[in-house]
């Protein structure tokens, strides 16, 4: 069961979008509550089950926790100043990446980070179905984290997440934080992303 959500973070779907996507959201705000170990294995079990090209399975995951203190701190350093001054609070951190060439015949594969990239989001919607949110970053020192995770060349680094069970906005360090926290989720219409047949034209109104 999802937890409760501030007012305007329900996404305005069209009929038939399952509840799961309408209540998953990117809070900055977490508790200092941990998350089990059975909860959390099975977030990284439902990535695994991600499609990818060739079943390849380019992705791969760092996993810091709080009883952790020495990795989540070196993981939490490799953020920039203004997402650590959140993601510190969250009882997660995941670094991912992704298998630069095919395996089975070291062919550049170009889909990685996009697989990796499903994987996560598969991460992301059972981390919602368990009662607790995500927060994926792409404001991170990336050479700093390659380095401080051990990630080999032939991997490209992707991005990191925060999981944890959401918490008020009113513990958040700023205003800005505080601000962009309770205002309304918003999204392009579908007209504009999603065209029928040939680029521009769009499927649905």
């Amino acid at each position: 069961m999802h937890a409760p959500l501030p007012e305007g973070k329900y996404a305005e779907t069209v009929p038939g979008v399952a509840e799961l996507f309408r209540v998953r959201w990117s809070p900055r705000s977490f508790s200092d509550r941990p998350v089990a170990p059975e909860i959390l294995t099975a977030i990284l079990d439902a990535g695994r089950w991600a499609a990818s090209s060739y079943n390849e399975q380019p992705w791969r995951f760092i996993v810091a926790t709080k009883d952790d203190p020495e990795a989540f701190h070196a993981l939490l350093g490799v953020l920039l100043p203004f997402n650590q001054a959140w993601a510190k609070s969250a009882a997660v951190l995941i670094l991912t990446a992704a298998r630069s060439n095919f395996s089975h015949n070291e062919t550049p594969n170009g889909y990685a980070l996009h697989d990796a990239g499903a994987a996560l989001a598969y991460m992301m919607l059972q981390a919602t179905a368990s009662g607790l949110q995500s927060h994926a970053m792409a404001g991170f020192d990336h050479e700093k984290a390659r380095e401080v995770a051990g990630i080999p060349p032939e991997f490209q680094v992707g991005a990191v997440v925060a999981i944890g069970y959401p918490d008020s906005a009113e513990k958040l360090p700023n205003d800005q934080m505080k601000q962009q926290e309770v205002a309304p989720r918003k999204r392009k219409e579908l007209s504009e992303v999603v065209f029928k047949g040939r680029w521009g034209q769009p499927i649905a109104k």
